[in-house]
């Protein structure tokens, strides 16, 4: 007789960043491999923000599989429904709030943790913002075992990245997304075994990532006084979520893609050549791609150009 597979519960929406979309691979993956999922738990605000914008794809993934989704206010309120269960292990894939001691307990080999860094550098939970922001040239995923403290459990297997120095954030979430769910389905079988070798972190070496503030990617007068390639990196960073905002004229634009040029002028002064343009930063001209105006969809440089009178500078 073919012997059971050991039953999971799944948490989090596996959205690695604000502002991207996923396909839920390491759900499905796991539907597939055979393991028996016996329950999706999402945070609450997560699933009632998505009613508002668009559905969770992981929701989809479960009513499609006829898997339990809860979505608790606190996880207290389901710990008692939890543990009627009997799942082996937990796993766990942007779940982005707080997982008691006494929830990770109900499990006899613990909660694993599909975290998108090379823990214990970039703790918390921006990794992939933060990696594109200071243009790190590797990054990685780290599965571990949750534990109390943010981000501190002992490292089940890690591998890294190397980075090309282009990855927008949506790109970015994808590579590490199934690189982590090809890493839970290596590893998972010796997790439930009990056969698998850790390793703590060193915590000397955390190093924790902040929050975003909604309006960080304004681009008022003071940002074009930085380094255009550090502008350019937030646009790939904000994609989607704040996004990377500033006015031309009476024009509100949102830049979602752009690239570096050379070129000397006063920082937030604007740079026109044939069907481009761009603004001058500290060492250099950030050269606009595409956008989106104020009320209408994305659009190349060349077709703004095309629609709207520029100005001499940018507000």
């Amino acid at each position: 007789m073919k012997p059971m597979s050991p039953k999971i519960v799944f948490f989090g929406n596996e959205r690695l960043a604000t502002g991207v979309t996923t396909q839920a691979p390491t759900l499905q993956a796991l539907i597939a491999a055979g393991y028996e999922v016996a329950a999706v738990v999402v945070a609450q605000e997560a699933a009632s923000q998505s009613r508002q914008a668009r559905e969770l794809e992981i929701a989809a993934v479960a009513s499609a599989h006829g898997i339990p989704l809860l979505a608790p206010a606190k996880l207290s309120a389901v710990k008692d429904h939890l543990a009627s269960l009997n799942a082996s292990v937990g796993v766990l894939v942007a779940y982005g709030k707080f997982v008691p001691p006494s929830i990770i307990g109900l499990f006899p080999r613990g909660i694993i943790n599909i975290h998108p860094s090379l823990l214990p550098k970039h703790r918390g939970p921006t990794p992939l913002e933060s990696v594109i922001l200071n243009g790190d040239r590797t990054t990685g995923v780290t599965l571990m075992q949750l534990a109390a403290a943010m981000d501190s459990g002992a490292i089940v297997a890690q591998e890294t990245v190397v980075l090309r120095g282009d990855e927008t954030k949506q790109a970015l979430a994808d590579q590490l997304s199934n690189l982590g769910k090809d890493m839970l389905l290596e590893h998972l079988t010796a997790v439930v075994a009990g056969s698998s070798p850790v390793t703590a972190q060193d915590d000397s070496q955390a190093q924790y990532d902040q929050l975003i503030a909604k309006d960080a990617g304004r681009l008022d007068a003071a940002a074009w006084q930085r380094p255009v390639a550090t502008l350019e990196r937030q646009i790939r960073a904000y994609a989607g979520w704040p996004r990377s905002r500033t006015t031309i004229g009476a024009t509100d634009i949102i830049i979602t893609q752009a690239h570096v040029a050379p070129g000397a002028g006063s920082p937030g002064s604007l740079w026109l050549e044939s069907k481009s343009f761009g603004v001058h930063g500290k060492d250099g001209v950030l050269v606009i791609d595409s956008l989106i105006p104020a009320g209408k969809k994305e659009m190349s440089a060349a077709a703004f150009l095309a629609g709207y009178h520029l100005p001499e500078a940018p507000n």
